[in-house]
């Protein structure tokens, strides 16, 4: 039992080691991509899908609410979400490893204001390969512009500040594509 508390606590701390050393990157691989499609229900239960999110540039973000980066992170999420929702933007989380219960108290005790999904294989396979190696540690976000191009794979929690720098450039693509090019 110690020898699987001992490795449980390794892997996790490796894990978060990562999460913090790893930085935003502005293409989803060698140059932006079509978003990957998904769908699922929403904590409460409401049918969710991608295509509702047509024409918004969003970050699908993945995080559990056992995780210190994770928790971290979202006071700043919901304050831009807040700041951004009537440009067209909007958060969706995707709580991994997570029980229902304990995710929907974590929403209300965060004053979380974006759709939340629970994380499923097939909602992990289906970003998976958008990352090199796949998604191996929380959190990690997916960056996807208003012209429905995934711009850009964050591991790692982001401060406010950066969150709307991202965020404009989730909003304004052709913006971002020509400031890339100076």
């Amino acid at each position: 039992m110690k020898r699987n508390t001992l490795s449980f606590a390794a892997f996790f701390l490796v894990l978060v080691f990562f999460a913090v050393q790893s930085t935003f990157s502005g293409t989803a691989r060698a140059a932006s991509v079509p978003a990957p499609s998904f769908s699922g229900k929403t904590i409460d239960g409401k049918p969710f899908s991608s295509s509702a999110l047509k024409g918004k540039g969003y970050i699908v973000n993945f995080f559990a609410t056992w995780c210190p980066p994770c928790r971290a992170e979202i006071p700043d999420m919901v304050e831009v979400q807040k700041k951004y929702e009537k440009q067209g933007f909007t958060f969706v989380g995707i709580a991994v490893n997570e029980t229902e219960p304990k995710v929907q108290s974590f929403i209300k005790s965060n004053g979380i204001n974006y759709p939340v999904l629970m994380g499923t294989q097939e909602l992990v396979q289906t970003f998976n390969g958008y990352k090199v190696g796949g998604i191996s540690g929380i959190p990690t976000s997916f960056v996807v512009d208003s012209s429905g191009q995934l711009i850009g794979v964050i591991v790692g929690p982001r401060s406010l500040e950066q969150f709307e720098q991202i965020v404009n450039a989730a909003l304004n693509p052709k913006a971002a594509k020509s400031s890339a090019g100076k």
